[in-house]
């Protein structure tokens, strides 16, 4: 069963490229079943036990590791929990390539910036403490902090 709590969903374009924000619990197991992406770009951070993303080489992913997703011109695929189950905080953003074709990253045990190879997006994954930048997205993940910062700048589409 997957349990999820949408953090972040604003729809006039004030976080940028940010689309949505989700806090995801998945079951021992459990995935969110086979679907489609295009023209988006969803950064996964597992902020704890494990999953696997079925699509590609099939990466296992554990707590402290952040995958980025670009969909491009479209994928089918799933993220199945391990025998732990998954806490995963997933970020729907605009596509830097809508028409490119579909890629999958992993950043490993990240502790600090993400390099997200965009313009418009800076993520930054460690432990809570003094040491945690400002941003207007900050998520509290038990053992770790997760902090957005996104452009100011909006999109074309954005209502004023």
């Amino acid at each position: 069963m997957v349990e999820g709590r949408v953090v972040a969903a604003p729809d006039d374009g004030s976080l940028g490229p940010l689309l949505r924000l989700a806090d995801d619990r998945l079951a021992p197991g459990e995935g969110y079943g086979r679907h489609a992406h295009r023209a988006v770009d969803v950064v996964a951070v597992v902020l704890a036990g494990s999953l696997r993303h079925a699509w590609g080489d099939g990466a296992v992913l554990s707590a402290g590791d952040v995958a980025v997703l670009r969909a491009g011109e479209g994928l089918d695929h799933d993220e199945i929990a391990g025998d732990d189950g998954a806490r995963v905080l997933q970020a729907y953003l605009r596509p830097t390539g809508p028409a490119a074709p579909p890629s999958h990253v992993v950043h490993r045990a990240v502790s600090g910036w993400v390099d997200l190879a965009r313009p418009d997006a800076r993520l930054w994954v460690g432990p809570a403490g003094e040491d945690v930048p400002d941003g207007p997205l900050t998520v509290d993940g038990g053992d770790r902090v997760v902090v957005w910062r996104t452009s100011n700048d909006r999109p074309d589409w954005a209502g004023f």
